[in-house]
């Protein structure tokens, strides 16, 4: 495996960053979880006591159907009733906005960064939480898991990104938060700083949190020496 460069200097002349949604900007964890179970309880309950969340973070509902076993009809059914129980949660602002993240994509934004954001999850219930957390405006495009044939963790994922923006990962950070992600975003060949995770991923850059990543983009090393709305 190629070493991982320091936290600094991975962001150097990187003028392009692709986001995660999940986990990484806002804090979707619990109700993910929540709506995961109570599906399960409804079409096949006799998984829903071993189901383990965090094996299944970040990767896109369809492929945790597929994970767990469940056939052709009930993943269906699954998929239907999870996506609407999730919908529902993030209605009842179940879905809080990670300390951070609105200052950390504005003074992307400000810096002229381009800045792209690539989910695994559903067009609509990505476009609910955007429009929740008033997130949406800073995003030049959004991929999700309806775009690309595959999810996370393929590198082909990331690598769809890339290429529908036609980016190039010399020039380019992923911010992830699961080990799914990563292993999508460092396969493609981008360096990918990994935030909220209580032990960093295979190739990850480690980073506490959002509002540490900030604080890395305001020094030098990112390779922009202007501070912009400071």
């Amino acid at each position: 495996m190629r070493a991982v460069p320091a936290p600094a200097g991975a962001l150097a002349g990187r003028r392009v960053w692709l986001c995660d949604l999940d986990g990484t900007l806002v804090d979707s964890g619990p109700a993910h979880e929540a709506a995961f179970r109570a599906a399960l309880a409804e079409v096949a309950p006799a998984l829903a006591g071993g189901f383990r969340y965090g094996d299944h973070a970040g990767a896109a509902t369809e492929d945790v159907a597929a994970a767990l076993g469940l056939a052709s009809g009930d993943a269906e059914r699954f998929v239907r009733r999870k996506r609407r129980i999730y919908r529902a949660g993030v209605a009842a602002g179940r879905v809080a906005v990670f300390p951070g993240a609105h200052r950390l994509l504005g003074r992307l934004s400000e810096r002229g960064r381009a800045v792209y954001l690539v989910t695994g999850g559903s067009r609509g219930s990505v476009e609910r939480v955007l429009a929740a957390a008033s997130l949406r405006r800073y995003f030049t495009d959004v991929l999700t898991g309806d775009d690309v044939p595959c999810g996370k963790p393929d590198p082909a994922f990331y690598l769809a990104a890339c290429h529908r923006w036609g980016v190039d990962a010399a020039d380019a950070v992923a911010v992830e938060d699961s080990a799914h992600g990563v292993a999508s975003a460092v396969g493609a060949g981008l360096p990918t700083l990994q935030v909220h995770a209580a032990e960093p991923a295979p190739g990850a850059i480690p980073v506490r949190g959002l509002e540490d990543v900030l604080a890395l983009l305001d020094r030098k090393g990112d390779g922009d020496d202007r501070r912009a709305g400071d």
